[in-house]
């Protein structure tokens, strides 16, 4: 058989599916170093860059390979970002949103409140204009992007005490992740984004009153509900939250058009793999902290109504202010708006009758 052929027929995902190996043995062996945002005790997040590094050496015969370093390992949870921008690093796993500081417009590459599902949101990057548009803004920091995982819709976390209404908001100490803390500031929260390493002794110190991560199966390894008792829901800022690989542009160019082929075969992989574990985790795993004491409490309706206002409110002053948020977002508000009012009649209508079944 004809290797030149047939890559240029079926292009190197059918040349995998095949089970034909691409013809990589000239090509000279690569290392790179990815730094994570995730320490290593959560194997589900963490783990999905070693399911990407892990691909990626097996798809090139063992030709590239990337090492994956836990958070703080060889920079800071939040230095990730300037590490691949600077080159330190090649690659990084991360959350988009954690680097809102930088520009608003990171937060739209992974979740902002009341945004996407991740069904959605795997839509809106993969067939929509996300990665374009995100693609194109990250450029900017001498980066492109991957989507690398998706939690899928998240727990609202942990709190000492009981939320009654909007009122209990005020003066609120609350670890939660990126962008979001914008509106829960203006709710009257006092918003704090710690790493996830580093939640649990500030919530059993008191520092903070509530934390949030991601879910049932993080949650429970991290030990929250030993400090604290409710487990509201939903995670209103976090409905299809994605996580990414940013790789430095310089790097990514330099390689063979083979390997940028095996990067997005591994990363696509990584990205399905992580929602479905979670989603086959976290049943047992919310059973589990039932069973040992948590209180399930869904967050006050007119909690969520004022955060819904607030949201819509800020996202018209970041368009009036800042031109990269307007024309990503401009494209993500038409696409929600559309894929709300499909989800409407499909998804969400099967889903409240099977919720109701005794099964």
């Amino acid at each position: 058989m004809d290797r030149r052929s047939v890559l240029k027929n079926t292009g190197i995902a059918g040349v995998l599916a095949a089970g034909i190996a691409p013809a990589v043995h000239a090509q000279t062996a690569i290392r790179w170093r990815l730094a994570s945002s995730f320490p290593k005790s959560l194997d589900t997040i963490y783990g999905a860059a070693e399911v990407f590094s892990n691909q990626v050496k097996a798809m090139s015969g063992g030709k590239f390979e990337i090492s994956v370093h836990a958070a703080g390992e060889l920079m800071p949870a939040f230095g990730v970002v300037d590490g691949v921008e600077k080159g330190t690093v090649e690659a990084c796993h991360t959350v988009p949103y954690y680097f809102f500081g930088k520009d608003e417009t990171f937060a739209i590459g992974a979740a902002i409140p009341f945004g996407l599902n991740s069904r959605q949101m795997s839509a809106w990057m993969y067939e929509g204009n996300g990665l374009k548009l995100m693609r194109e803004f990250y450029a900017k920091y001498n980066m492109i992007s991957f989507p690398g995982g998706n939690t899928g819709s998240q727990m609202g976390g942990w709190f000492r005490k009981e939320l009654k209404s909007k009122a209990d908001m005020k003066g609120l100490k609350f670890r939660i992740g990126g962008f979001a803390g914008r509106i829960v500031e203006r709710m009257g929260g006092v918003p704090q984004n710690i790493p996830g390493g580093e939640i649990y002794q500030a919530l059993e110190k008191g520092t903070i009153d509530a934390a949030e991560w991601v879910g049932p199966y993080d949650d429970q390894k991290l030990g929250f509900n030993k400090v604290a008792p409710f487990y509201y829901y939903p995670g209103w800022w976090e409905g299809g939250p994605q996580v990414d690989f940013f790789i430095n542009q310089k790097a990514y160019n330099a390689l063979p058009a083979e390997y940028k082929a095996i990067i997005a075969a591994a990363s696509s992989h990584a990205h399905v793999d992580m929602q479905a574990k979670y989603d086959v985790r976290n049943p047992d795993a919310l059973k589990q902290l039932v069973g040992a004491g948590a209180k399930l409490r869904p967050f006050p309706t007119d909690l969520m109504t004022e955060a819904f206002k607030i949201s819509m409110q800020v996202y018209e002053e970041l368009s009036a202010k800042n031109e990269n948020w307007k024309k990503v977002y401009a494209d993500y508000a038409k696409f929600r708006a559309d894929q709300n009012l499909w989800f409407r009649f499909t998804e969400a209508t099967f889903d409240r009758f099977m919720q109701g079944q005794k099964l």
